[in-house]
C-alpha cells in the first residue's frame, strides 16, 4: 500500500476555516492516515518517506462540484452538439472535461443528465483507473415531462407507473441520486416556460418514494417558486438553481417557504455558472441585481447552499469553479464559508460523508494550492497538487 507525506504551511482541516498551522497530511492508499501538526506527523511516517512540501502554500479538502453536466462541451450551443455527437465521441470529450475538473481542484462531482448512461460508464473507468477523473455521482437520465426539459435524454414521464419505472431503470443502471426537473429551463426552447412547473406535488413525492426504496436522494430541477414549494413539499434532497421565478420574469421570495427548506435540512445548489459576470453585462446591472437578490435573500436567511457550476452549459466551462465560488463573494459571503460551500457541506448534502474534511479516516481528496484562500479566495486557483482517492495529479 503506497504512502505520501504532505505539508504545508497552513492546512484546512474543515468547517467555518478551522486550520493547522505548519501542518501535515499522511495519506495510505485511498485514505487519509493522520492530520496534525507537522513534526508529530512525520513521526508518524515511514522512515525515510520523503514529504511533498508546500512551505508557502495551503492543504485543503479537494472541491466539490455539486452540478455539472459531463455530457455538454460548455459551447454556444451544447444541446445541439450533444444531438449530433455519437455516444462514443461523447464519452471521448466527458473524459476530457473530468480531468479538466480534476486538474482545477475538484475531487467530486455530482453529475445531474447524461444520455444513454454515459456518465454512469465515466464513473466506472474512473473507479477502475482506467481513466483519470474526480469522484463522480451521477443521475443518468433525468426525469421530464413529455416534451419538457431536456426530453431529448430519453427521460420523459406521463404517469406515476412511468416515474416509477424509470426511477427503477436508473436504479438499475447504477445511478447514484434520481433527477427531475420540477420546471421548465431555458436550454429546452420548445418545452415549458422556466418557471412553470412539469409536475404536480404528488408526482414528485411518488419520485421520492420510489427513489427511497432504492436508497437515492432526490434532486429537483426548480426555478418556479411553486415548483420550488411543491419539491419542498415532497421531501426531496436538494433543490436545483432555486430561482423563485414568478410568471413573467418576476421573482416570488417566501419567507414561509424559505423556513420549511432550512427545517426540512433541504440543501440548495444555485448552479451558478463561471460566467456570471458575463451574464450581468449581458442583461444590464438593474436585471442582473433582481436575478441576484433572491441568493443574497438566501443567504442572509441561511439557507444551507452548496457549491455548483451547471458547468457543460452554455459558457459554464469545467476548470473554472472559483470563478462561480468568487459570486459568493459578491454576495458578502466570507472566505471559510464559500470554502465550506465546495467541501463539507456538499459532502454532507451529497451524502458522501467520507469527503469534505481533512480528517483520518477519510477518502484522501487533498488539494494543495499556494498562498491562502482564507485571505484570498484567487489562491484556489493556484493549484499545485490535486489528490483524489489518494491518487496523485500534480500541476
Amino acid at each position: 500500500m503506497t504512502e505520501s507525506l504532505i505539508t504545508a504551511s497552513r492546512v484546512i482541516t474543515g468547517l467555518n476555516g478551522s486550520f493547522i498551522p505548519d501542518g501535515a497530511v499522511l495519506v495510505r492508499g485511498d485514505r487519509i492516515a493522520a492530520v496534525g501538526p507537522r513534526e508529530e506527523i512525520e513521526r508518524l511516517a515511514p522512515a525515510g518517506l520523503p514529504p511533498t512540501a508546500f512551505p508557502h502554500g495551503t492543504l485543503l479538502p479537494g472541491l466539490i462540484d455539486s452540478h455539472v453536466h459531463l455530457i455538454f462541451d460548455a459551447s454556444n450551443d451544447p444541446l445541439t452538439a450533444v444531438q449530433n455527437t455519437d455516444d462514443d465521441a461523447l464519452l471521448e470529450g466527458m473524459a476530457e472535461r473530468a480531468q479538466q475538473l480534476l486538474h482545477s481542484g475538484v475531487t467530486t462531482v455530482r453529475d445531474l443528465g447524461d444520455r444513454n448512461g454515459l456518465v454512469i460508464r465515466l464513473r466506472d473507468a474512473i473507479n477502475d483507473t482506467t481513466l483519470p477523473g474526480p469522484r463522480i455521482l451521477s443521475s443518468a437520465t433525468p426525469l421530464t415531462s413529455p416534451g419538457g426539459h431536456l426530453y431529448m435524454f430519453g427521460g420523459e414521464v406521463a404517469d406515476e407507473g412511468a416515474i416509477r419505472d424509470m426511477v427503477r431503470r436508473n436504479a438499475d443502471r447504477g445511478a447514484d441520486v434520481i433527477k427531475i426537473m420540477g420546471t421548465g429551463g431555458g436550454m429546452t426552447k420548445d418545452g415549458p416556460a422556466i418557471w412553470q412547473n412539469q409536475f404536480t406535488e404528488h408526482q414528485l413525492r411518488v419520485t421520492v418514494e420510489e427513489a427511497g426504496r432504492h436508497g437515492l436522494p432526490v434532486a429537483v430541477h426548480a426555478h418556479g417558486t411553486d415548483g420550488i414549494e411543491a419539491a419542498v413539499n415532497a421531501g426531496v434532497a436538494t433543490i436545483e438553481h432555486c430561482t423563485w421565478m414568478s410568471e413573467e420574469g418576476g421573482f416570488d421570495l417566501r419567507e414561509d417557504l424559505a423556513e420549511k427548506i432550512k427545517a426540512q435540512g433541504i440543501s440548495v445548489c444555485p448552479a451558478t455558472s463561471p460566467n456570471w459576470r458575463a451574464l450581468a453585462e449581458r442583461v444590464g446591472h438593474q436585471r442582473a441585481e433582481e436575478m441576484f437578490s433572491s441568493m443574497r435573500w438566501m443567504a442572509r436567511l441561511g439557507i444551507p447552499m452548496i457549491a455548483g457550476t451547471d458547468a457543460g452549459v452554455p459558457r459554464a466551462a469545467f476548470d473554472r469553479i472559483v470563478s462561480a465560488l468568487e459570486f459568493y463573494q459578491y454576495l458578502g459571503l466570507t472566505n471559510d464559508k464559500i470554502i465550506d460551500m465546495a467541501t463539507e457541506d456538499a459532502a454532507q448534502a451529497l451524502g458522501i460523508t467520507d469527503t469534505g474534511r481533512l480528517a483520518e479516516g477519510h477518502r484522501a481528496d487533498i488539494l494543495a494550492v499556494d498562498g491562502d484562500p482564507l485571505t484570498d479566495l484567487g489562491a484556489l486557483r493556484n493549484a499545485r497538487l490535486v489528490v483524489s482517492g489518494g491518487r496523485m495529479v500534480r500541476r
